[in-house]
């Protein structure tokens, strides 16, 4: 190598370093507080103004204020100081933010002060004006400004923070900050997809430095195998709620520890591990070292369920306690959500991987090597199984559920393991059903036409607001042009987003001028655009090429299809999808019927879930957990086209939309593709696509226009994060923070009394005997008769306050078990001479037919979450 070239390849470190901010008029200074506080994200006054300020900048940044603040011209700058219109727009964007900053009252009015203990099990008043929830997740998606998520789970965390703000909750947000992020998608000219990951400028995103009092930056330390691994804190203000996330590129730390938090979801197993140790543990660590205390935790998948070790080694160490004390506090406190329906979405680690990286948490808690690991096993006993996430996120948190209703039910059936003696149904993982953020990703368009119709408050109204009604009062034709409005939309934006994505390749000039020509602007378009996962069936439209390729032409009543997507980078066969999509649309010379937007993100979604015309969705059941792409474009009033899958399986689907299939499950699923795809080409021949196309006198589909009202109305306050965090609020966090205000009471004696009663309670139980069960009536009897039972059941060396007695009643099914039960809580009568306890209960039938009963024993102590929590039951047998 020359001297010259040498001297080139050298890079130069600098000898200090500077935070260069935009400099900016003293009138334009509101813009910065402006730029770096996401409520810009759904507010559309101060989109629009930073649009007005240079909307070709706007654009060329991706979204991001504060880029743009600091490269835009000091003349353009000058120039916005001196334009009162500007100035007045500022304004009113700056009183719009100050007061949606101070008036988040919902939490206010509905969170209790005063909890009796009949309520909460608890002997002191909750104080919330001390309480914080933290909201772990490994990733974000907010907005295409900070490209650290990769679909929709990190949209819906972003979500989730986005109306936590608008309900005014005491939420913070833990992740990490991610580097490189998820990677850009780049189609090669054969439509393989290729990724390149573009660093992310963190000093140039509306992200803030946590600092130290003195200004030095806040660090936290995280310990790893014979090292200790450092990471630095930044912040973004998400409305009222602030979002913590870690980051290790320092140079303290080595150039492998520094990609920590470099790319989401890459590398390998050991880099998984690193990250979900830093995100857990560290994330623990920093909430702490910024002065935070939360009373509720909320783990969003279980990439974060370390964090739960992590409590309980610092309540060990700083408070004294003993390890089941310190357990009981963590456990009471914590929340699992669960998105996987399928065992092999699950983080799972070899049991060597966490007795090396974790190892010293078993030996804090004085547990041996096969104790600490069945924390995330299912089996106990089973030495070889591999460490769950999911196990011991469950293991470790009094509130369990999934994303869906239908999702609720498969998690029951996935983990029904953990409780052997219990009828699946009353597993105790329930369902609070995903939503979307309203403001985020309904169109400007739109929002103005429910402002008006609705008024403001349709995005955070509950679905028995009679504003509701009021959807069939919008004109028909001023919601139907304002739709054909958004499908230009859409479509311009399409030709444009392809040309540029084209030239990054080097495409021929042909290919670039075949791109200004792609989709027509007046006929049906239907959207389909998620995770290009083999499961999700992108190419199930394409099962029968002659008649898919009749329904794109028609006979003046034609279709084109806008697909977009990404596939894992290590997901080959998810990969051939998207270049099975290009091929048939190139060898059958569909281009410009048929497009496959690249690099899909936040922004391409909202434009795609308002200009498209119907939502199609094809996963096969029950693979998908909830979804909530067809929910945005719901709101927007787009018709579903879907299987009854996730949240589609529980929405109005009649209504609002077409089913495809009936909800049936398959084993072969080469014969499911086949009964669902022919389902879907019946239903775009024979109901679709006529009901788009009949048009009145006027030129208005009226059909479809009442089908989109249908969607708007029913779908809009259901499938919503307002409904959706109000309910992580009242059944999840209100009773997890009580319960920590609970245990915590008193220097953590009632933890300590509960540590001791659950100890006595699994030496004791197994000598508990039902030794008798005496029911009054044993032929046939009358519906409505009224049964006495009674029980004699010998406790050992358990009192009747540790027990609960119930009956359980119900229908005898196919296999002579009861289905369906509901269970009779007994009364306790006393002891009889032999010292035997004593249970009475009558009961009645309020249906004829082949009829069971049975008698089990439930733990009971007040300050348990559910009988269920210590998985005991004792059956008659």
């Amino acid at each position: 190598m020359s001297q010259i070239a040498a001297l080139y390849e050298h890079r130069m470190k600098p000898i200090r370093t500077f935070n260069v901010s935009p400099a900016l008029p003293p009138q334009l200074e509101p813009l910065r507080k402006l730029a770096y506080n996401l409520h810009w994200d759904w507010n559309f006054e101060t989109t629009d103004l930073f649009r007005r300020l240079d909307r070709d900048l706007w654009e060329s940044s991706r979204y991001n204020p504060v880029l743009m603040l600091g490269t835009i011209s000091q003349a353009r700058l000058q120039e916005a100081a001196e334009d009162e219109g500007f100035l007045a727009q500022m304004d009113r964007a700056v009183r719009q933010l100050d007061s949606y900053l101070q008036e988040r009252t919902w939490y206010r009015k509905n969170r209790k002060h005063d909890i009796s203990p009949a309520e909460s099990h608890s002997a002191i008043v909750a104080q919330p004006s001390q309480e914080c929830y933290a909201y772990f997740s490994a990733e974000f998606g907010l907005t295409t400004a900070l490209p650290i998520y990769s679909g929709g789970l990190g949209v819906l965390a972003g979500d989730h923070l986005k109306s936590a703000s608008d309900l005014g909750l005491p939420l913070v947000g833990v992740g990490l900050l991610y580097q490189e992020g998820y990677f850009s998608q780049l189609l090669n000219a054969d439509g393989w997809q290729q990724e390149f990951y573009p660093l992310n400028d963190f000093y140039n995103m509306p992200l803030y430095l946590e600092r130290q009092p003195d200004g030095s930056e806040l660090r936290i330390a995280v310990d790893y195998p014979g090292r200790t691994v450092y990471a630095r804190v930044w912040r973004v203000q998400v409305g009222t709620v602030p979002l913590y996330m870690l980051d290790t590129n320092l140079p303290e730390n080595s150039a492998y520890d520094q990609d920590i938090t470099d790319r989401l979801y890459g590398g390998d197993i050991d880099l998984r591990i690193h990250q979900e140790i830093m995100l857990g543990v560290g994330g623990v660590r920093m909430l702490y070292a910024l002065g935070l205390r939360p009373t509720a935790f909320h783990m969003n998948e279980g990439h974060s369920a370390f964090l739960a070790l992590e409590r309980i080694r610092m309540m060990m160490q700083q408070d004294g306690l003993d390890f089941a004390s310190a357990q009981q506090v963590a456990n009471s406190s914590q929340l699992f959500t669960t998105h996987t329906p399928v065992p092999a979405g699950i983080d799972l680690f070899p049991p060597e991987k966490i007795t090396y990286y974790l190892g010293h948490y078993a030996q804090a808690f004085g547990l041996s090597k096969e104790e600490f690991l069945s924390l995330g096993r299912e089996e106990s006993g089973d030495l070889q199984a591999p460490f769950s996430m999911a196990i011991l996120a469950i293991k470790m948190a009094s509130f369990v559920n999934g994303v869906s209703q239908l999702h609720g039910k498969v998690s029951q059936e996935m983990f029904r393991s953990l409780w052997p003696n219990f009828p699946q149904p009353e597993v105790p993982i329930t369902a609070i059903t995903n939503g979307v953020h309203a403001r985020s990703c309904v169109a400007k368009s739109n929002q103005e036409l429910y402002d008006r119709y609705l008024g403001p408050s349709w995005s955070q109204a509950p679905a028995d607001r009679p504003l509701w009604d009021r959807v069939d009062a919008i004109p028909d034709e001023e919601l139907w042009r304002n739709h054909e409005r958004c499908r230009s939309e859409l479509v311009v934006f399409i030709r444009d987003w392809l040309g540029k994505q084209l030239r990054k390749r080097g495409a021929s000039s042909g290919e670039l001028d075949r791109a200004k020509e792609v989709l027509d602007p007046t006929i049906l378009t239907i959207g389909f655009a998620r995770r290009f996962a083999t499961y999700k069936r992108a190419t199930l439209f394409l099962r029968d090429l002659d008649r898919i390729k009749r329904i794109l032409a028609g006979d003046q009543r034609q279709v084109q299809f806008v697909i977009a997507g990404k596939a894992h980078p290590k997901d080959i066969p998810g990969k051939e999808l998207i270049r099975e999509i290009i091929h048939f649309t190139r060898e059958e010379g569909l281009s410009g019927r048929v497009v496959f937007v690249p690099n899909y993100d936040i922004h391409i979604s909202r434009m795609m879930v308002a200009g498209c015309d119907v939502w199609l969705n094809t996963p096969r059941r029950p693979r998908e957990a909830s979804g909530t792409s067809g929910m945005k474009a719901a709101m927007n009033g787009l018709p579903n086209l879907s299987v009854l899958d996730g949240w589609w399986d529980e929405a109005d689907y009649v209504k609002t939309g077409w089913a495809i299939g009936h909800g049936e499950d398959y084993d072969d699923p080469e014969y499911q593709d086949d009964v669902e795809a022919n389902a879907l080409y019946n239903l775009l021949e024979q109901e679709v696509v006529p009901l788009f196309y009949d048009r009145d006198a006027d030129g208005l589909p009226r059909g479809w226009i009442a089908k989109m009202k249908d969607a708007i109305r029913l779908n809009c306050p259901q499938f919503n994060t307002a409904r959706m965090v109000s309910d992580y609020a009242r059944r999840g966090y209100f009773p997890a923070s009580d319960r920590y205000y609970t245990l915590t009471s008193d220097n953590y004696a009632p933890a300590k009394e509960l540590a001791q009663w659950e100890t006595n309670l699994f030496d004791h139980w197994y000598d508990m005997k039902i030794e008798q069960v005496d029911v009054s009536e044993t032929g046939a009897i009358r519906v409505g008769q009224t049964i006495a039972v009674k029980a004699r059941i010998n406790l050992g060396a358990l009192q009747p306050e540790d027990v609960q007695v119930e009956l359980y009643q119900g229908t005898i099914d196919a296999e002579g078990e009861i289905a369906n039960g509901v269970p009779l809580v007994m009364d306790y009568q006393g002891q009889d001479a032999q010292g035997a306890s004593l249970y009475t209960a009558n009961l009645t039938y309020t249906s004829s037919g082949l009829q069971g009963l049975s008698l089990r024993v439930l733990p009971s102590h007040k300050n348990l979450s559910s009988p269920y929590e210590p998985r005991l039951t004792l059956w008659a047998s």
